[in-house]
Parts: structure tokens; sequence; C-alpha cells
């Protein structure tokens, strides 16, 4: 028989496999990466982004993360992909162990156990919302979700400091996840503490709706028609089946919860952990007609994330009924079979996704070696100031954005740009101009970009070979030419 240290080391580096492998692979600097990189960049060096510290500011004053991890950085002298490779395996390692320690809060069996890792590792789309389960590169949300599901396994046990505790650093790493996250510990413990605050807390979840209803700040026309395109703030555009499976969390969630109870298997404060669940799918119901409304900070907030917390604990749960319920039925062998089912599904389905749908590595620990990222590296060698003109979907045309690969700032990087576009209406309009204003930017001859540059004060822009311009050339390699606009 193996140490049970041992077996939690094998479990967590299988649980950190397949989940890699089921998110694409692990990589740098992609995605929302693109925000989150800059921000730590700025953070370690307050002279980067003189230009785009506007668009970058609103969501750093909200994050507190960017100074704790740049204080690390500093005292470790660990560069940026080598500390975003770090914290995912730190996030991959904390939500193992808060997947173990819920379930064994509930009391399930290490074959449970096995198999709610096994779930966990389907990296999946929570349906209608921006969130996944999992992500294929570190991201502080993941990270906050984790620690908050360590909260809901100590509140379960009445440990209510360590819950709070993990809830604060939640809310360091991630704002939004630790605000819905801490709303189920805070239910959770006054639902324990009376029987008689459940109810006031649903009087003043409808109050305090109605007041955002009548006298909350609202997105205007100029704003929405920015945000618009990310739909996932906005429920009530949700598609029917997108609707079926998010209602389906609580109704799944509560008959599971029934039946641990017509078994004898519940245990004291389960009650009152799924009881605050419940209660969080209601102010989601509630924030509905806020978001129809377009009350500012209801869209703010992705109220919407409040599924992810169900699904993640309905699942958990769902592995306790396919393996200490439904297979111990059958047998008590059946158990580790029923495991072993799960498991394979997680890594046929990790194989299809790095070898068919997206063959890549398991593991890219850097940018690509590829002529973008030279392009980029060339620009970083150029002064902190200088502002980069390029096509502004370069982001998912090329892999990676000019202000994480070349550490720049750049006219308009529209993914990115459009997402930070939410928490400020003074970056909404400045990314609806630039939208305009770059139409067409693969067609520009050299008078369009001439005048485009003078506009923005843009110093470089960087084209592929497949044109040419009259500027100097700065750079060029087989894919790229950086031009001089100066």
């Amino acid at each position: 028989m193996i140490g049970r240290w041992t077996a939690a080391v094998l479990a967590a580096l299988t649980f950190m496999g397949l989940a890699t492998a089921n998110a694409g692979g692990y990589r740098y600097g992609v995605s929302d990466q693109a925000f989150y990189i800059p921000a730590l960049a700025k953070a370690l060096d307050p002279a980067l982004f003189p230009r785009d510290t506007a668009v970058l500011a609103p969501q750093m004053g909200a994050w507190l993360g960017d100074d704790v991890v740049a204080a690390v950085s500093r005292v470790t002298a660990v560069d940026l992909p080598t500390l975003a490779g770090v914290l995912q395996i730190a996030t991959l390692i904390l939500l193992a162990g808060a997947v173990a320690y819920l379930l064994r809060g509930l009391r399930a069996s290490w074959w449970a156990v096995a198999g709610g890792l096994a779930i966990a590792s389907l990296r999946h789309h929570i349906p209608g919302t921006g969130a996944n389960s999992l992500e294929g590169y570190f991201h502080p949300r993941v990270l906050a979700f984790a620690l908050g599901l360590w909260a809901l396994a100590f509140v379960l046990r009445r440990r209510v400091v360590p819950a709070f505790l993990m809830i604060a650093l939640a809310a360091i790493v991630h704002p939004t996840t630790a605000v819905w996250m801490g709303g189920v510990v805070v239910v959770t413990v006054l639902s324990r503490l009376s029987t008689r605050s459940t109810p006031i807390v649903i009087v003043a979840g409808v109050a305090a709706c109605a007041w955002f209803a009548l006298r909350g700040a609202r997105m205007d026309a100029a704003w929405l028609s920015v945000i618009s395109v990310k739909d996932y703030l906005f429920p009530a555009t949700w598609a029917i089946w997108e609707w079926t499976i998010d209602l389906a969390y609580p109704v799944v969630l509560w008959l599971m919860f029934r039946r641990r109870v017509a078994l004898g298997r519940d245990v004291p404060g389960e009650r009152a952990v799924v009881t605050a669940l419940l209660v969080a799918m209601l102010g989601f119901l509630l924030s509905v007609p806020l978001t129809v409304l377009h009350v500012t900070l209801a869209v703010q907030l992705q109220i919407t994330r409040i599924l992810w917390v169900l699904d993640g604990v309905t699942l958990l749960y769902l592995a306790w009924w396919l393996v200490d319920d439904l297979a111990a039925g059958w047998g008590m062998r059946w158990r580790g079979v029923v495991v072993a089912l799960i498991a394979a599904v997680s890594l046929g389905r990790g194989w299809y996704v790095l070898t068919i749908d997206t063959p890549r590595p398991l593991v890219t620990t850097n940018l690509p070696a590829d002529d973008w990222t030279a392009a980029m590296r060339f620009l970083q060698t150029q002064p902190a100031g200088i502002h980069v003109l390029a096509d502004p979907g370069h982001a998912w045309m090329y892999g990676s954005s000019v202000r994480v690969s070349a550490l720049r700032d750049t006219v308009l990087e529209t993914m990115k740009d459009e997402a930070m576009a939410i928490y400020d209406r003074a970056i909404a309009m400045r990314v609806a101009e630039r939208q305009e204003t770059l139409e067409g930017f693969a067609m520009w001859s050299d008078d369009r970009m001439r005048d485009v540059a003078s506009r923005y004060h843009a110093d470089v822009f960087v084209f592929d070979r497949s044109r040419a311009f009259s500027f100097p050339v700065l750079y060029q390699n087989a894919r790229f030419v950086v031009y001089d606009l100066r």
C-alpha cells in the first residue's frame, strides 16, 4: 500500500495533467492575460504603457493582485513567464485540494474524491457566462474560485475564520469571483445562526435590486454598442439551451441533497450550504432584469458567475452520487470501475484536444518562437514610450497582444480593449472611435497609414510581408516588417 502523502501527490499530478490537457495545454500570454501580464509588468515598471495606462487603470484599480504578485516578483527576481507558470501550478494544486477537502467534508469516500477530481479535470464552459471551469493559462479568476471552494469546505465544517480568510485572499486575487463565493459563505453562516435569516437575506436582496432598478446608473446606447458583443453580460439574450442547463443546476443540487438526507448521509451544516447556493441562484435571477435595464453595476459585477459556483458544487455532488450511491449499489468494486471510466473520458478528451482539435504541446512556458514574437522582441528593445500601430485584431491573428509580447503601447487591441470597456465609459468611447478609424487596416495606403499615425501619435507600425510600404524599415523577418513612422 502506498502512503497517504504519496497518494495525494500522485492524485494532484494526475489531476494537473488531465486538467491541462483538457484546457488545450498550458500557454503563456494568451486570452485574458492580455490584461494581466501588462498590468503586472506595469506594477513592476511604472514607466511602461504611458498611453495605455488609461485603458488598464480602471481594472487595475479594482485588482489588488498586481501589487502583491509584483512584490513577489521583485523579491524572487522571477520573470513573468516563470511567475505565471508557478501560479498556474499553485492554482491547480489548490483546486485539487479544495475538491478533496469539500467532498471529504460531505463524508464522501476516497473513491468519490477520485471521481470528483476526474470530473473537475473536464474543462467546460459555464453555459451563457464568460467563465470556463479551467483555463490553459494562469487566470486569477480560477485561483479565486479554488480559494472559494476551500472557503465552502471550511464553512461546511463550521470553521468560519478560515473560511473568511480564504474569501479575503480570493478578494485580493479576483474581486468579482470573491464577491459571489463570499456571498455564499455569508448566507451559509447566517442560515446556521438563525433559520429566519434566509428570508431576511432574500427580502434585502429584492429591495436592493428594486433600488438599483429605480436609481442605479445605467449604460447608455453608445457604451452598450461597444460591449454588446460580450453577450455573456446579458442573460436575457441567452439561448434556451443555455438557460435550460443553468436552471438545472439548483434542481439537480437539491435532488441530490434530498437523496443524501433520505440515505442519512447528510452532514451537519450541509443544509445551510445548499440553502445558500439556492439563495445565490435566486440572486442571479433577480439580477437579470437589472441587466435588461442596463444598470451599470449589475453588468460590471458579472453576477452570472454565480452559476460557476453552482456548477462546481453540483458536479461534486454528482461525483458523490455516481460513486458512493449509484456504483456502490451495484457492489463496492463498481466504484473503482466508475472512477476509471470518468478518468478515461477525461484522458481521451484531453488527448483529442491536444492532438486533433488544437494540436500543440502539453506545456508551453513562454511565447512561441515564431516571427510575430521575434518582431515583438525587437520592439521591446525600443524606448518604453514607443507607440505601436498594428492590425486591431493582431492578438487573435498572431497569438499574442503587442502589450504582452512587446510590453509596449498599441493603438488598439480589439478583443481585450472591448472587455476592459465594460468598466469605464471613457474607454468604451475610445474603443469605438478607434475601431471606426482602423477599419480596413489591411488595405490601407501609405497616405492613410501616415494620417492615422499622425492622429494617434504612433511611432511604428507592424505589417506582414504581403504588402510593401514606402516608410523606412526598422526591422524585418520572414513574415513581418516593422516600419518607422516618425
